[in-house]
């Protein structure tokens, strides 16, 4: 069984910061990846950004240079440092992790989601 839990998200001002954070109930060296992902009203959700295992980090384009993801180990825990935050940035983030065997695939792990809204 593997459980993630999303905390961090509130409102903010177009500019600010907001630190998101995964904490999963097990070792995340049991994950080949982990990441965030975000989904505005009628909007498909849509990847913000992943981390491998081996520290390999992506990002969409519309977040580079102002998103940063990492990982802390020690506390399984995954982080998403959100910088010079827009309104279009607002939206429902969601924690993933992927799980990937030789043997049986792979398979994702999804957190409820925590709400990030970014007034004008």
């Amino acid at each position: 069984q593997v459980q993630l839990a999303e905390s961090g998200g509130g409102l903010v001002q177009a500019g600010g910061s907001l630190r998101l954070s995964c904490a999963a109930s097990g070792s995340i060296f049991s994950f080949n990846s982990m990441g965030w992902y975000r989904q505005a009203p009628g909007k498909q959700r849509e990847l913000v950004a992943t981390i491998t295992s081996v520290d390999i980090t992506n990002y969409a384009d519309s977040v580079k240079g102002r998103f940063t993801i990492s990982r802390d180990n020690a506390k399984n825990t995954v982080y998403l440092q959100m910088n010079s935050l827009k309104p279009e940035d607002t939206g429902v983030y969601y924690c993933k992790a992927r799980r990937v065997r030789t043997t049986t695939g792979w398979y994702d792990y999804w957190g409820q989601g925590t709400q990030v809204t970014v007034s004008s």
